[in-house]
């Protein structure tokens, strides 16, 4: 699955990107920035717990939370799902975990994907319970739904930092009525502003994160949030994946982030990233990345340096956090990627966690200010 979203989603932006306006200088580089938002996406590890999965680092430790924590994290960003099969990552789990985040004094990202599954560049799927709905009734749900997972989470007393309205949402959210087609963003902009009206009603001091795959290219992500701007959405932080098997060298990310920044006049993270330590694969799913990164090799070191590198280089632009994806994710038989047959499908992500197959942690991966 994780293989081919990248692919699939910029196929589906071609036709709209010919049309994009190429012609504006890029920024020039910012200052190097302070990493404020060290961030780790552990949406998979309420699971991975439950069914078994063990870690532990060099000094003893066995909670990942606290492992991770020791390593540089002060945020953790967890996905929800409106409705999924696998009854995980939907409210009532992300209720639970978000006391284990906040009870470790660190802070909480709520990615929303509007979605009974994944939501990413190549797949922006209802959920079930919308599937029959137009945008005014969309417009109306998104509201709904986003101010009843903040309010929930706030009535226990762990109010989101920020959240996410939308997931990778390169062309669009909740496709088809939410896609951008012929560079028409006028839906996908009353979805967007509905979920930035809930959160703020729910807590005006809960951040609003727009997040795009589009790290690739200046032209890509322009088109995109020159698009919503010019409908009058607001956000307050710009949020962008980047990984280098699919969205080329760190000198560009670099030149990416700095031209987000100044052009929109926001802070930028990266809410996604990742390395391979290996290439080889620890169970029956295919890994998702089978490439290390250019000049990094796919080793315990080799992991811990590149992630440290691409820190540098979201640095150099400008960022102010960045966030790896699934560090937790280890090869736990029951805990697959597919939330429709969770228990046995497998993890296409083991060679990426920062904890190896038997749960020890990578002590060459650091988070860094």
């Amino acid at each position: 699955m994780f293989s081919n979203r990248y692919r699939t989603g910029a196929v589906a932006v071609i036709g709209a990107l010919l049309t994009a306006s190429l012609g504006m200088p890029s920024a020039s580089a910012q200052t190097t920035s302070t990493l404020t938002m060290r961030g780790a996406d552990i949406s998979s590890l309420q699971r991975g717990l439950e069914v078994g999965a063990t870690y532990s680092n060099a000094a003893g430790t066995t909670d990942p939370v606290e492992i991770l924590k020791s390593a540089g994290v002060n945020y953790v960003r967890l996905r929800v799902w409106n409705n999924p099969v696998s009854g995980y990552n939907n409210l009532a789990k992300v209720l639970t975990y978000a006391k284990t985040v906040k009870a470790k004094g660190l802070k909480l990202l709520v990615d929303f994907h509007y979605s009974d599954s994944w939501a990413d560049p190549g797949q922006q799927t209802k959920p079930a319970a919308w599937s029959s709905h137009g945008i005014s009734a969309l417009t109306t749900d998104v509201y709904n739904y986003t101010y009843n997972v903040c309010n929930s989470l706030k009535a226990q007393g762990t109010t989101p930092d920020s959240v996410q309205i939308g997931n990778e949402i390169n062309t669009g959210m909740l496709w088809n009525d939410g896609k951008v087609v012929n560079n028409d963003f006028t839906n996908l902009s009353l979805l967007l502003k509905s979920g930035y009206n809930a959160t703020k009603a729910c807590n005006s001091a809960t951040q609003v994160v727009i997040h795009t795959a589009n790290t690739d290219s200046d032209a890509h992500a322009r088109w995109f949030y020159d698009g919503i701007s010019a409908k009058g959405v607001s956000w307050d932080i710009t949020g962008l994946s980047y990984y280098c098997n699919w969205h080329g060298t760190m000198a560009n990310m670099t030149s990416v982030v700095s031209d987000m920044g100044t052009r929109y006049g926001k802070p930028v993270i990266l809410a996604e990233t990742a390395a391979p330590f290996t290439l080889n694969n620890a169970d029956s799913s295919e890994n998702s990345v089978t490439t290390a990164c250019a000049g990094y090799a796919a080793t315990w070191n080799g992991q811990g340096a590149a992630f440290t590198a691409i820190q540098n280089a979201a640095k150099a632009g400008g960022a102010i956090g960045v966030f790896y994806w699934e560090p937790t994710w280890i090869a736990t038989p029951g805990n697959g990627w597919d939330p429709a047959d969770i228990a046995n499908s497998g993890d296409g992500w083991d060679n990426m966690a920062t904890f190896n197959w038997t749960g020890v942690f990578n002590a060459a991966v650091h988070w860094i200010s």
